[in-house]
C-alpha cells in the first residue's frame, strides 16, 4: 500500500506527551495522597491540591480530540479510502474497548471480580472511534456543524435523569449522566465517561485533520486564534453565569478561592465551559509547539508522546503497584488496594496516615516518569516509521 512519508507532527506529540504526564500526576495523587477530601471541594481544599487536580483536566479533552486529528491524518498518511479508515477506527476503537474492561480495569483494582466493570476514558475513546467510523462518510462540514451542536448544546439536557426514562435508563446512563448500571443481578457497569460529548470532541479533531496539513506559520497563527477565541468564550460565559455547566460559580471567602470556583467546571460529563477551558489552552499550546525552538527542550515529552496507549497502560500497573509494595512494606494493610464494589470501584486510601503529603507525591510522580522514559524509547525505537 502506497504512503506518505512525511514526517510525524512534533506539535502532536508534545502535546500530548505533556498531558499524558499530567495524567500520571492526576493518577499518583489518587493512590499516594493523604488528603481526605475532593481537590476541587472548594470548602476543604487549597491552592496546592486544587491547582494538581485542575491542570489535569486538560488531559482527556486533548487525548479525545487528538485521537480524532490523528485518525484523519492517518488515513492521509497511509491513503487510507473511507471504508479502510471506517474498518481501522471500528477495529481500534472495540480493541480498546476490552483493554478497558479487562487489563485497564486490572490496572486499577489488582483484581478479577467481574460483578463490577469500570467505563472510564479508553471505553469513550473506543466507542467514539466507532462512532466515527460511521460518521465519515458524511461531508466534513455537516461533522462539524454535528461536533460543535453536541458539545455547545448536550448541557441542555442536564435535568434530564435516567429515572426520567424508564426501561431505556442504562442508555442514557452511557450517553450523558454518569453511574451505575445493573445489566445482571449482581452485575453492574460504572459508566464514569458518558459517551455523547466526548464523540463530539472526537469528530472536532477529525474535523480539524486539514489544519495540521498546513504549512506551519498558517497552522500556527490559527491554532493561536482559536485557543484564544476558545478561553475568551469561556471567560464571557462563565463569568456571566449563563449558560454552559450545571454549577455557576458563587463567590468564596477570598479572591483566589473565587477565582477557583470560576474554574471548578463539571467533567462528568464534560459541560460546554469545561470543554473550552481545556481545549482553548490545548490550541495554545500546540500552537507554541510549532515554534521550532521548543523542540529542542521536548524530547521527553516527544518520547512520551509516541507512545501513549503503551505508557497510559503501564502506568497504571506500575503506580498501584509501587502503592501497594509501600504500603506493605509500612507494615500497613493492603486489601483495600485489591478489592472495590459497584459503589466504590476504585482504591481509596482508608486514613490519612497510609498516605503522603504533596511534596512527596509530586516526587514519586518523576520517580514514575524516569522509569517510564526508557521503555517509551525503546517501544518509538521499534515503531519509528508510523504514527
Amino acid at each position: 500500500m502506497k504512503h506518505n512519508t512525511s514526517p510525524r507532527l512534533v506539535s502532536i506529540d508534545m502535546m500530548r506527551g505533556l498531558v499524558m504526564v499530567l495524567m500520571a500526576l492526576d493518577h499518583t495523587r489518587d493512590y499516594f495522597s493523604n488528603a481526605m477530601f475532593s481537590p476541587t471541594d472548594l470548602s476543604l481544599t487549597n491552592a496546592s491540591y486544587f491547582l494538581t487536580r485542575w491542570i489535569t483536566h486538560l488531559c482527556a479533552p486533548t487525548f479525545v480530540f487528538l485521537a480524532g486529528t490523528s485518525a484523519y491524518l492517518s488515513a492521509t498518511r497511509w491513503n487510507f479510502s473511507t471504508k479502510q479508515l471506517s474498518g481501522y477506527l471500528i477495529r481500534r476503537g472495540l480493541f480498546l474497548i476490552v483493554l478497558e474492561l479487562t487489563l485497564v480495569r486490572y490496572g486499577w483494582t489488582f483484581n478479577w471480580d467481574y460483578r463490577y466493570a469500570i467505563a472510564q476514558v479508553i471505553w469513550a475513546l473506543g466507542w467514539s472511534m466507532v462512532v466515527l467510523a460511521g460518521l465519515i462518510y458524511l461531508p466534513r462540514m455537516i461533522l462539524a456543524v454535528f461536533a460543535l451542536f453536541l458539545i455547545a448544546g448536550h448541557n441542555l439536557f442536564d435535568g434530564v435523569q435516567p429515572d426520567h426514562l424508564g426501561s431505556v435508563a442504562w442508555l442514557w446512563t452511557i450517553l450523558h449522566v454518569p453511574g451505575s448500571i445493573e445489566y445482571l443481578p449482581g452485575y453492574s457497569l460504572f459508566v464514569l465517561y458518558p459517551l455523547i460529548p466526548w464523540i463530539a470532541v472526537m469528530v472536532a479533531g477529525y474535523c480539524a485533520g486539514p489544519l495540521f496539513l498546513q504549512p506551519v506559520e498558517t497552522r500556527q497563527t490559527r491554532l493561536a486564534l482559536t485557543g484564544i477565541a476558545a478561553v475568551t468564550l469561556f471567560l464571557i460565559l462563565r463569568m456571566t453565569n449563563t449558560y454552559g455547566d450545571p454549577q455557576p460559580w458563587l463567590p468564596q471567602k477570598n479572591g483566589m478561592m473565587t477565582v477557583f470556583s470560576v474554574l471548578n467546571c463539571e467533567k462528568y460529563p464534560p459541560s460546554l465551559l469545561y470543554l473550552l477551558m481545556t481545549l482553548g489552552p490545548m490550541f495554545l499550546a500546540l500552537a507554541l509547539f510549532e515554534w521550532k525552538k521548543t523542540h529542542r527542550f521536548g524530547f521527553l515529552l516527544i518520547g512520551f508522546g509516541k507512545a501513549p496507549l503503551l505508557f497510559y497502560l503501564v502506568h497504571i500497573l506500575l503506580i498501584h503497584g509501587i502503592a501497594y509494595a509501600i504500603t506493605l512494606c509500612r507494615g500497613l494493610p493492603t486489601d483495600w488496594l485489591v478489592s472495590g464494589s459497584a459503589k466504590m470501584p476504585f482504591p481509596e486510601i482508608p486514613a490519612p496516615e497510609y498516605g503522603f503529603d504533596l511534596a512527596i507525591v509530586y516526587v514519586i510522580w518523576l520517580v514514575l516518569l524516569v522509569a517510564l522514559y526508557p521503555l517509551c524509547s525503546a517501544h518509538n525505537g521499534k515503531n519509528s516509521t508510523g504514527r
